[in-house]
């Protein structure tokens, strides 16, 4: 049987060279620099679930959270996203997260959605995009999500050059990491971006006649 420290020294040489490399070449980044801009698009299922694993991950390392949706409204008494709820609890006994629901009710009483934007949902878009807008030129966190903002554009609540004059603001005063979230990308803005991930549906039970669930999709 293998020792651990044999196991250690056993292969993966320029794979080890060249993780080396690159933890030292980090060091010598500035602090502005180590901050990284994430996309998380697609089709498929799981990029809010991906940035709330991400805000969960972020707090346990005692990091500073703030979260803004875009088009996810709350009015005080229907929640449509149960991980707000877990966020609530998380602040309230200490964790450092701040999160800003914006845009209106978009569920209808049947179970359907709302498509057709009105002039509340563009006003509460306008309001999402100043949110955000104060939270990086303050930069008092260490993690920004602006969750559903690339959709926003893609619905036309929104212009790409909102988004970009966000991601412009954010590399004067690259404090924290950035991320935002949608459904698809337009030509140039993958090239902004540090990380950029792709949930691409392969399947979806939607398909084979079952809805979205309490705790499993919302």
């Amino acid at each position: 049987m293998t020792k651990t420290e044999d196991a250690k020294k056993a292969g993966g040489k320029k794979y080890k060279e060249k993780i080396m490399n690159t933890i030292e070449g980090y060091k010598n980044l500035s602090e502005e620099d180590k901050h990284c801009f994430h996309i998380y698009y697609g089709y498929g299922k799981g990029k809010t679930t991906c940035v709330m694993g991400l805000i969960m991950r972020a707090l346990g390392a005692g990091l500073k959270v703030r979260l803004v949706q875009f088009d996810k409204g709350y009015e005080g008494m229907n929640e449509h996203y149960a991980e707000l709820n877990t966020l609530r609890k998380l602040k309230e006994i200490g964790y450092d997260v701040e999160f800003f629901s914006t845009g209106c009710e978009r569920m209808n009483a049947d179970g359907t959605f709302r498509f057709k934007n009105t002039d509340e949902d563009f006003k509460e878009a306008k309001r999402a995009l100043g949110i955000a807008r104060e939270l990086i030129e303050k930069g008092n966190q260490d993690l920004l999500i602006l969750d559903e903002s690339i959709a926003a554009v893609v619905y036309h609540l929104i212009e790409k050059k909102d988004i970009e004059d966000l991601i412009s603001l954010w590399k004067k005063n690259k404090k924290f990491e950035l991320v935002m979230t949608g459904h698809k990308l337009w030509e140039g803005l993958e090239d902004k971006a540090d990380l950029v991930t792709e949930m691409r549906k392969v399947k979806h039970y939607f398909d084979k006649g079952i809805p979205i669930r309490v705790g499993i999709d919302f």
